[in-house]
């Protein structure tokens, strides 16, 4: 499974655990998308950008320049931590 567990929770955590996963895999999606070169005006990638390029751009500006785009990983790192923290604050776990 991508994100945490969320069986067992509140609604409320489980909207959030869902949300960290669809990031997740939109991320996941845009990163094996880009080694094909897809058209970007194409509605798949216009969708997979708007969804994405807000978190990846901020992380991309905070990384220092490398021959390979390291900021999907650690989106999907920090999503995964996010999202686990805040489903487990919702939940009263926290």
């Amino acid at each position: 499974m991508l994100g945490p567990s969320c069986s067992g929770q509140t609604a409320a955590a489980q909207v959030v655990c869902l949300l960290g996963t669809i990031l997740t895999i939109a991320i996941i999606a845009r990163a094996l998308l880009s080694w094909f070169n897809p058209d970007p005006r194409s509605p798949l990638m216009q969708a997979l950008y708007s969804v994405t390029e807000p978190i990846l751009d901020p992380i991309r500006r905070l990384l220092p320049r490398m021959g390979i785009d390291l900021s999907p990983l650690i989106a999907i790192v920090l999503l995964q931590i996010i999202s686990a923290t805040f489903a487990q604050f919702l939940d009263g776990r926290l």
